[in-house]
């Protein structure tokens, strides 16, 4: 299944990270707070919404960091992604 975002939606893929502490513990997923930095996998045309012009200024492949419960979280072929508005998007990770 693919989806294709309308308006100024995104939909991204949570990154999981691993983390290791200073003496050398791995910590998982579970152990820490939910990761907020995820990879763009579609993004919507754009255009005028809510009667303001809008740009896309991420696209796909770009790594993002957004806010922790921003957005609709679904489930496509088994993966959880999320989908969310561009405005909701905090930042572009370089």
């Amino acid at each position: 299944m693919t989806l294709k975002p309308l308006a100024d939606r995104v939909v991204i893929k949570m990154v999981q990270t691993e983390e290791t502490t200073k003496s050398g513990i791995i910590l998982t997923g579970t152990a820490k707070e939910k990761p907020q930095v995820a990879e763009v996998i579609a993004v919507g045309p754009g255009g005028v919404v809510d009667g303001k012009e809008v740009t896309m200024l991420v696209k796909v492949g770009d790594k993002v960091i957004t806010g922790q419960y921003a957005g609709t979280e679904i489930k496509l072929d088994g993966e959880e992604v999320k989908v969310v508005r561009q405005n909701d998007i905090l930042a572009i990770v370089e």
